[in-house]
């Protein structure tokens, strides 16, 4: 691949990690008057909603890669909510997770926050205290999202460098000036600047001071 071709590449990805994605909602409830009241409640604070009445129904048609915080009666039909959240936990999904239910014990609530549920609510509830549940639950996911598009960013301008680059851009990041790096490296002082204004390139970075952060803060590491 060209380096043309890699810095396109780049580019399309870094339009898809500034694409701002307004988390969603998901609610598994067999109760459709229940769905009915969270949707209208949410509406009002210009929250998507999307509802299902079976497990089945809501794995159809979930998108994993939207962020979004996922609402669960615990007492359903056929498959439960506890089912559903194990199949949540197998499939790596990291969304936060509300539970809901009318029948559930202090055991039960207890287990489902060890196992990384983000919160475990009873029916009947204040409609301003779900509100304020799924408010934060949708932060999280928004900032979880952000952090993960950042490391899509990042990875993407990282495969654009050479070895040599990565070798040089280590040693940057260490502090190293030029001259050091390249009587360490058995190459010219002017190949190491030559290098370090590529890596800059790539990375569309300012100043070293940028590109420094930037990679300490992804490769945490590198700085030993």
């Amino acid at each position: 691949m060209t380096i043309l071709n890699q810095i396109t590449r780049l580019e399309h990805c870094e339009d898809r990690t500034k694409d701002r994605v307004a988390p969603i909602v998901y609610a598994i409830d067999d109760d459709e008057g229940m769905l009915t009241s969270l949707a209208w409640l949410l509406s009002g604070s210009n929250i998507e909603a999307r509802c299902f009445q079976s497990v089945q129904a809501f794995l159809a048609t979930f998108d994993p890669d939207q962020p979004c915080c996922i609402v669960i009666d615990v007492r359903m039909p056929v498959m439960t909510g506890l089912d559903l959240y194990e199949i949540i936990l197998e499939r790596g999904i990291a969304w936060p997770v509300i539970f809901v239910t009318a029948n559930g014990t202090l055991s039960m609530a207890v287990n489902a926050i060890k196992a990384g549920a983000f919160d475990f609510i009873e029916k009947p509830y204040d409609p301003s205290d779900m509100l304020a549940l799924i408010t934060r639950a949708l932060a999280n996911a928004g900032h979880d999202h952000a952090r993960r598009m950042e490391n899509v960013g990042f990875d993407a301008r990282f495969q654009l460098l050479s070895r040599r680059e990565i070798e040089v851009l280590r040693e940057v990041v260490r502090g190293k000036q030029s001259k050091i790096i390249a009587y360490e490296m058995g190459i010219s002082e002017k190949t190491v600047d030559v290098h370090r204004t590529s890596i800059k390139r790539k990375f569309k970075t300012p100043s070293v001071a940028a590109l420094v952060k930037d990679v300490l803060s992804h490769k945490p590491d590198w700085q030993n």
